[in-house]
């Protein structure tokens, strides 16, 4: 009967230990909470009473990549979902992909000064991005180059206007990320294989 009020509170019996994999959870949380706020790897430690070595085998364990930082814009985009799922998982930074009707409802509902306040907030917050990968038609490209400081990595979804939803090729956007390092491990098929 205690064993199994034990499994049922999602608590394990390892020996003679309870163990609560809820409280590991909250205190790798905690961890990472403080590691993001900027505290060093012993400090994390020391303020816990853990290992320094425990808190970088988390960070290892829990790594999708190392490296830059990195944002993804891709608008009008058909596909936006599959898209959206291979950047999650490859541990994009920022991500904002529209379709059609989401960028015009994003123009309709405000007005021009709010607008263009959400546009100027966006440049503002792009500009700590070393990367960005833009999906769109080459007027936006142009305007990505000459108001932002990261490198441009460029799809071409059409010519300008593009007015319809514009499929995007999984393998392409992969062939791209690969390019970036952020397909470690995922194989990159070549179109059509």
């Amino acid at each position: 009967m205690f064993q199994k009020e034990l499994f049922q509170q999602d608590l394990f019996r390892i020996g003679d230990k309870i163990v609560s994999p809820g409280k590991i959870q909250d205190m790798v949380k905690k961890i990472f909470m403080l590691r993001s706020q900027g505290l060093s790897q012993q400090e994390v430690a020391n303020s816990l009473h853990l290992d320094r070595s425990f808190i970088s085998r988390l960070e290892s364990i829990g790594e999708l990549r190392k490296g830059k930082k990195i944002a993804l814009i891709g608008f009008p985009l058909e596909n936006k979902g599959e898209i959206r799922k291979i950047a999650d998982e490859s541990g994009i930074d920022f991500i904002w992909l529209m379709d059609e009707k989401e960028r015009w409802e994003m123009v309709k509902e405000k007005s021009a000064l709010d607008f263009f306040d959400e546009v100027m907030e966006t440049i503002t917050a792009l500009q700590q991005y070393d990367t960005i990968i833009m999906i769109s038609s080459l007027k936006w490209k142009k305007l990505a180059e000459a108001l932002l400081t990261g490198q441009i990595l460029f799809i071409e979804l059409g010519i300008s206007p593009i007015t319809e939803n514009c499929f995007l090729s999984p393998q392409e956007f992969k062939q791209v990320l690969a390019k970036v390092d952020l397909l470690q491990g995922v194989q990159v098929e070549k179109e059509g294989g």
